[in-house]
């Protein structure tokens, strides 16, 4: 979260591509009812920006978002591009990386089950170097520095201490070196934190856990190839991705907060998506990149509660997206919502 600043703080909405638009409607009208204090700029990225502009994170995208508060980033993507040299994911990688937003948060929460992944978003297998050898031999390597192990650690030892407390780190010690680092640093880093239980446990142990017994997890923290299979199984257990948010965080600068799932390019204009996704990231901006904490938690339930009085099709509902948006701002005035700031 960007401070110092006596300006009013700055969303950078990102209305995306497919559905995008429809469900980022929703998440702007909650927000000006929640937060009617914020400017909130939009900007192009995907799809749409690559028709517009040639490219898929245009310059003048990027540099509103490195003025934001925060960035609300709906879904992005489109057939037409799947199989080009420019497609818009690129656009959104590239995101990441240029505002250093490396800690991915990935709430799960149904029922009984209370679960936070935080992932490791910028390093890892994902961007280290790649090629063909001569021989026709394919490669991708996975590496990390301590540093880059430290900063996502703390953070997650910081998040179990507002939690229940218990920090389960996920590797694969067994077999891999930088798994070995990992735990290493996890290890040196744990005496800061004496009020949060650590345990070690190998991610194909914690993805069983995860599918029979997520209840006993609190906040899992590893790296970026299993944090990204990790919690898309948490996700399945807890509903879906279709209901999953998202949040990918940064030091001292704005963070990017988008749903999990794509932008359904099949039912785009039909006005059914379900936008609780995006509300629910939402959600997650105002508490971990405005700081408002409930508001943040009070848009959550406003969203729980919705969808059970106003579901979609995906849920078996006949409600549109606009109406299920509108249930969920109606239920802000019910849950008693804090005063807008």
């Amino acid at each position: 979260m960007s401070t110092g600043s006596r300006e009013a703080p700055r969303v950078v909405l990102l209305p995306g591509d497919g559905i995008g638009p429809e469900v980022a409607r929703e998440a702007r009208l909650a927000l000006e009812l929640l937060a009617p204090d914020v400017e909130i700029e939009e900007r192009l990225l995907g799809a749409a920006a690559i028709r517009a502009t040639g490219t898929p994170l245009p310059d003048e995208t990027l540099e509103a978002c490195r003025r934001a508060t925060a960035v609300l980033k709906a879904p992005i993507g489109d057939p037409e591009f799947d199989a080009a040299d420019v497609r818009p994911e690129q656009g959104m990688l590239r995101l990441r990386a240029e505002l250093d937003a490396y800690a991915n948060l990935r709430p799960a929460v149904q029922g009984d089950v209370d679960v936070l992944i935080v992932r490791e978003l910028v390093g890892g297998l994902y961007f280290g170097a790649r090629g063909v050898r001569d021989d026709g031999t394919v490669f991708d390597t996975c590496e990390y520095h301590p540093t880059q192990i430290e900063r996502i650690v703390r953070r997650a030892f910081r998040l179990a201490q507002g939690r229940r407390g218990l920090l389960t780190s996920v590797d694969k010690a067994n077999v891999l070196e930088t798994s070995r680092l990992w735990r290493r640093v996890v290890d040196r880093i744990a005496p800061e934190f004496p009020g949060v239980r650590v345990e070690h446990m190998l991610v194909d142990n914690a993805a069983m856990q995860l599918a029979t017994s997520p209840e006993r997890f609190d906040v899992l923290v590893t790296e970026n190839m299993f944090g990204d299979i990790l919690s898309d199984l948490a996700a399945a257990v807890t509903g879906g991705l279709g209901l999953a948010p998202s949040a990918s965080l940064a030091d001292g600068g704005p963070g990017i907060f988008e749903p999990v799932h794509g932008s359904a390019p099949d039912i785009a204009g039909r006005g059914i998506a379900n936008p609780s996704a995006m509300l629910r990231s939402t959600a997650l901006l105002l508490e971990h990149g405005l700081g408002r904490v409930d508001a943040g938690r009070a848009l959550a339930r406003a969203v729980d509660a919705g969808l059970a009085l106003a579901p979609t099709p995906d849920l078996g509902g006949a409600a549109t997206t606009a109406e299920l948006g509108a249930a969920i701002r109606g239920q802000l005035a019910v849950d008693g919502a804090p005063a807008p700031a």
